[in-house]
């Protein structure tokens, strides 16, 4: 689809397939803006078609029509921005893929909490003029690095937000988990709750929310006595891949929460290295590749070029 900025608006060429759709049905039905939205851009007056103010009812549009919405109105920013090293993987007016470094929480935690990627983020957002409060789509737990994905601005949290629902977001993460995962690849579809006995802890429970991890081995290394595997998420439960592969015998290196062996200050062998979705305005396909820590005991470039290949 074909779009453009003009200064705090986007302006949508109606394409073919919206030709004598109403504006109210692309704005409720096309692309699913939130109720508290719709009442801000109806009051506002901040949706028009051809450089007019229109009943949104009552008008449908025509191919090669203008549409235009108020999307980037000045936001307060609601997060204390610290200044930190971005990694940047893609970048648009609506959205921001980074690479998060391990040990680094994605949004705080406690009042006060000012160290996290989301602070790093506020800092990149005010050092290049986007006024706005990041908004991530998804998170990371803060052992672990790799991609984590941003929106700028609040129809695109809630486009991003829906895609992620329907499982259109693919988070493909990359692990070494210990002995031969066998068989090579499979789907792991076991419910994860909360362990009782332990404050932060999860464990495969019959009670617990849905949980759904499809992986593949890579390569096994003979001399880690452990696998190099992909894996996908079609849910995001907290801990969901270390849960899930403690379960079938094979826990992450490092981890020692789940099981895992190997002493290296509490990091485990778990990566962000892909994530796959289609543009909720432009509707083309992004592909970002995460490359790993540069002092990652676990992983290098070569493991993601790997990925990259399969």
């Amino acid at each position: 689809m074909k779009t453009k900025r003009i200064g705090e608006w986007l302006e949508v060429t109606v394409p073919e397939k919206w030709k004598g759709v109403t504006v109210e049905k692309i704005m409720k039905k096309r692309w699913n803006v939130p109720r508290k939205l719709i009442h801000r851009f109806r009051t506002n007056k901040e949706v028009t078609v051809n450089n007019e103010i229109v009943h949104w009812k009552d008008t449908t549009v025509q191919t090669g029509d203008a549409l235009r919405i108020r999307l980037f109105a000045p936001q307060p920013l609601e997060v204390t921005p610290t200044y930190m090293d971005v990694d940047v993987l893609y970048e648009d007016d609506h959205l921001l893929v980074v690479n998060k470094p391990e040990g680094m929480f994605t949004h705080p935690n406690s009042e006060g909490q000012t160290d996290t990627l989301v602070n790093a983020v506020a800092s990149y957002f005010q050092i290049n003029g986007i006024e706005a409060t990041p908004k991530y789509v998804h998170r990371l737990d803060k052992d672990t690095s790799g991609a984590v994905l941003f929106a700028k601005h609040d129809l695109a949290i809630a486009m991003l937000g829906e895609e992620l629902k329907e499982r259109n977001i693919k988070r493909t993460y990359l692990a070494l988990a210990q002995g031969k995962v066998k068989p090579k690849k499979g789907i792991i579809n076991e419910p994860i709750g909360k362990d009782r006995h332990h404050p932060t802890r999860r464990r495969v429970s019959p009670n617990g929310q849905t949980a759904e991890t499809h992986y593949e081995r890579i390569e096994y290394l003979p001399s880690l006595q452990a696998s190099l595997v992909r894996l996908q998420l079609q849910t995001g439960r907290t801990h969901q891949i270390r849960v899930h592969m403690s379960h079938v015998g094979h826990p992450l290196i490092g981890d020692e929460l789940y099981g895992g062996k190997g002493n290296y200050n509490g990091q485990q062998a778990l990566h962000a290295a892909q994530l796959t979705f289609i543009h909720p305005f432009t509707e083309e396909s992004v592909s970002t590749f995460a490359m790993p820590p540069v002092d990652s005991p676990f992983f290098t470039e070569e493991h993601v070029h790997k990925l990259q290949e399969n």
